[in-house]
């Protein structure tokens, strides 16, 4: 009778255990959600994520406000959210720099993207173009290389931060193209592009969705896409790789995580709405028509992309030598 006594009293206590936990996740979400961004607002991350958060906040019954936190190439912002409460109130659009470079770029950044974070969905890939300042009389791919080996470290190159997609684009040039140039790297990619336009520096490796608007009018050219495919919005123009350097491919991702500790409902709540906003006509048409391209794939495929671009990116690490400017 006591055994007896006892196993009820085992399954009563694990049934009650459980109950918080399906009782937050009917509940959820019962106040506005952050979605944190590592950059200043009007770079490309920061468009990408006020262009879905909108769409997430109808079906949540709950505004997702975005909280622009900028600094050390998205490193601020994402220890920031792998620290906060597990309670999906906070949501980080993580970036290749943040989340996959810091890991090796970064050892004391105070977080593990792999133990600390919880992917929710990979939002978008992104298209990113090698851009100069119209005073740099370089027309194509193998004439700034020209340029560049015959003035070693006079050519320099923004970056929207350490570790960031643009910071990885210049060192893979670099190594690639055997040549120089100096990187200046800034507190986001708006300020980075403000750099170019001015003269400040002579080239980038700039996203399109901020840069298109400034080639069309002349202000910067454009010579290059960084990933394996040619951009929709430019088709005249050659990828780096089929320009001089075979096998050059540094294309640039942004993905929705939650702390670790988040209960899988939640995760899979924000999953469905997150992957429904990505795939709504308007959102697939806004940011298409900027040169990124909707993913919105399961918390299993993101976590496995993630994994293999941590690897990845460390093999360029320490190739390149990279270090923290």
């Amino acid at each position: 009778m006591k055994h007896v006594r006892c196993v009820v009293f085992i399954c009563t206590s694990l049934c009650a255990a459980t109950l918080p936990l399906h009782a937050v996740a009917q509940a959820y979400p019962a106040k506005p959600v952050r979605m944190v961004v590592g950059f200043p607002a009007g770079g490309p991350t920061d468009i990408v994520s006020r262009t879905i958060a909108p769409r997430m906040s109808e079906p949540l019954g709950q505004q997702v406000l975005v909280d622009n936190r900028g600094g050390a190439g998205g490193v601020i912002a994402t220890e920031q959210v792998a620290k906060a409460a597990p309670d999906g109130y906070t949501l980080l659009m993580g970036t290749i720099g943040g989340i996959a470079v810091a890991m090796s770029l970064m050892p004391n950044r105070g977080y593990d993207s792999l133990r600390d974070l919880a992917p929710v969905t990979q939002a978008v890939t992104v298209t990113n173009l090698l851009v100069v300042h119209p005073s740099v009389p370089a027309r194509n791919v193998k004439e700034l290389l020209a340029i560049a080996r015959s003035k070693p470290g006079r050519l320099n190159y923004a970056s929207s931060g350490n570790g960031t997609v643009t910071h990885l684009a210049g060192e893979l040039f670099k190594l690639m193209g055997k040549v120089d140039i100096t990187h200046v790297p800034f507190k986001g990619g708006a300020p980075a592009l403000t750099a170019l336009i001015s003269g400040e520096v002579d080239l980038s490796y700039e996203n399109s969705l901020v840069v298109t608007p400034h080639v069309k009018a002349g202000k910067v050219k454009a010579l290059a896409v960084t990933g394996t495919k040619r951009s929709k919005l430019m088709p005249e123009l050659p990828t780096i790789s089929e320009s001089g350097l075979p096998g050059y491919n540094a294309s640039g991702w942004y993905g929705l995580f939650v702390p670790a500790a988040t209960p899988k409902p939640i995760i899979a709540r924000l999953n469905l709405e997150a992957v429904k906003a990505l795939r709504t006509p308007e959102v697939v048409r806004t940011l298409s028509g900027q040169g990124a391209e909707p993913i919105g794939n399961t918390p299993e495929e993101f976590g496995a992309f993630v994994k293999a671009e941590i690897e990845k990116w460390a093999n360029l690490v320490k190739v390149a030598r990279m270090k923290m400017d």
